[in-house]
């Protein structure tokens, strides 16, 4: 399929830019890399192997959006550094994670092995690479002392975490807060900031024990989805919206006035996709069609969050960034990437065709 390289405001930022991504074999890092790709951006990829049968890597690889895919793992801080040093990136986008509430309860070493310690090897590689001019680190709108309030935190609020995924996120921070302080000052040549999203759906993921990817396997198998918590409030977005805002962090850290951005950044969707775990499963059976259903799963399950939204009044006001689908545009996307996955469809050319649309958007806006 032939990319045609986006026009917009900041297009030439990216073109011929060297962007070294962690977590590219994942769900959000392969959408980012076809991102980076229409944008001209030479992309080397640093991360675990894909999710054995992940065809969206598997159709970003076949694409030509990656100038290099290392597989390795962010504990390794040898690796890491290596890999870093041979991409010789202008930007630096830190995705690699231990993404899963549920899992970091049954591997909490591992947890904060990965999301912590593995920021940490980050940042201390980037201080030592001269050529890097901006750093974004991606954390999770669970990074705060969640207090059930029922408005949205804001970038000053306190981390904290009560599961050792959210904990694990809330530490991410306080790092990436040291080393900004420590390493990365006025003077320095590479500012750092990081990028705190709500609850992201979009075609492709496939994880374990996600609301959608396990709504999806079941609506496929045609049997009833069990759901834990159907009255939880999450901030529901589609993934390209905190990757557009991860991009415009990026483009403002490696401008001339980058340390006023060196901060943290919330990229939440607005109050009418502040949803409950119902909505979203009900408005994804409708759009699905052929029968899919779900029922409450009365078991016991560790604790979760119930309420939690975000305050992106910042990021609006001064990156210029605000949220373009809709609740039901984002229910409606999702679905429509997953049937095209089942029909068989060149889910490059279906993902593009929704990057396409949503930049479309955007500009309509």
């Amino acid at each position: 399929m032939e990319i045609v390289v986006e026009t917009y405001e900041n297009a030439s930022f990216w073109q011929g830019k060297r962007v070294f991504l962690t977590g590219h074999t994942g769900f959000k890092g392969s959408w980012l890399s076809l991102m980076l790709q229409r944008r001209g951006a030479l992309v080397h990829g640093f991360a675990l192997p894909p999710l054995e049968g992940s065809q969206l890597f598997a159709a970003v690889e076949n694409a030509g959006a990656l100038q290099s895919s290392t597989i390795g793992d962010i504990r390794d801080q040898a690796a890491l550094e290596a890999a870093l040093k041979r991409s010789e990136a202008d930007v630096v986008l830190h995705l690699a994670a231990q993404p899963l509430v549920r899992l970091s309860y049954a591997d909490p070493v591992g947890t904060y092995a990965t999301n912590v310690m593995g920021t940490v090897h980050l940042l201390d590689a980037t201080r030592r690479q001269e050529t890097v001019q901006a750093t974004v680190v991606v954390t999770s709108d669970k990074c705060y002392e969640n207090r059930e309030w029922f408005w949205g935190y804001r970038e000053d609020e306190a981390m904290g975490g009560y599961d050792p995924y959210s904990n694990s996120k809330g530490c991410s921070e306080l790092v990436a807060s040291a080393f900004r302080r420590s390493y990365f000052g006025p003077k320095s040549r590479n500012n750092v900031g990081s990028g705190r999203a709500g609850n992201v759906i979009g075609g492709g993921d496939w994880s374990a024990d996600r609301l959608l990817p396990d709504l999806i396997r079941n609506c496929l198998d045609g049997a009833p989805t069990p759901i834990r918590n159907p009255v939880a409030v999450r901030p529901w977005q589609h993934v390209l919206e905190p990757l557009s805002g991860y991009l415009r962090l990026a483009e403002e850290l490696a401008g001339d006035k980058g340390e006023t951005f060196a901060d943290g950044w919330n990229f939440g969707p607005d109050a009418s996709s502040e949803r409950t775990v119902k909505d979203v499963v009900e408005a994804t059976c409708v759009a699905w069609g052929d029968g899919a259903r779900w029922a409450v799963d009365a078991g016991e399950h560790p604790h979760e969050a119930g309420y939690l939204k975000l305050d992106s009044s910042k990021a609006r006001r001064l990156l210029n960034w605000a949220p373009t689908w809709d609740f039901d545009q984002t229910i409606a996307k999702t679905v429509e990437w997953y049937k095209a996955e089942a029909r068989g469809d060149d889910l490059v050319a279906v993902s593009q065709r929704q990057i396409s649309e949503y930049f479309a958007a955007i500009a309509a806006r």
